[in-house]
């Protein structure tokens, strides 16, 4: 399977304070517009899902508006990505096909190495892995094996410039 890790495109600050605020945040203009190239450069490179899985934060659920042009099957809200990477999340990831998961940092981050390198550590370890691999709004981590702690390899690590220049 492959899996396609997306850090939610660039919003705007939150209005007012705290976690509710938040959760409502937007995407700015500028970053529809940058995300938009994301999404015909992923096209150019042959990428269509067959899942999208997303956070229920305005800001991913937004993004992920914008990569439906992508999505050959389903649409899933889940919370387990508006939270540190669990077993939960990765029950909800199927063991095959083309897969989208719309997130925020530093928790896909954290949930890359976890991916890629397993527990080798511990709970600990991916932890501080977290913020390892800089995946910027965006960004897009693209993975391929199972997905399971330490049964995925990296096939490309794409920052939003990548798809601008």
């Amino acid at each position: 399977m492959e899996l396609f890790l997306v850090r939610h495109a660039l919003a705007l600050p939150p209005e007012g304070e705290g976690e509710e605020a938040d959760d409502r945040r937007p995407l700015a203009p500028k970053g529809v517009r940058r995300f938009r190239k994301v999404v015909r450069g992923l096209k150019a490179l042959g990428v269509g899902f067959t899942l999208l899985l997303t956070s229920p934060k305005r800001r991913a659920l937004e993004t992920a508006e914008l990569l439906a042009e992508l999505l050959e099957g389903e649409s899933r809200v889940t919370p387990h990505l508006a939270a540190p990477p669990s077993e939960a999340l990765l029950r909800e990831i199927p063991g095959e096909g083309r897969v989208a998961l719309v997130g925020h940092e530093p928790y896909l981050s954290g949930l890359l190495s976890w991916l890629l390198f397993g527990d080798f550590l511990g709970d600990s370890a991916r932890e501080g892995a977290e913020g390892r691999f800089l995946l910027k709004k965006g960004g897009v981590a693209w993975l391929e094996g199972s997905p399971r702690p330490g049964g995925m390899v990296l096939r490309a690590l794409l920052p939003p410039k990548v798809f601008r220049l």
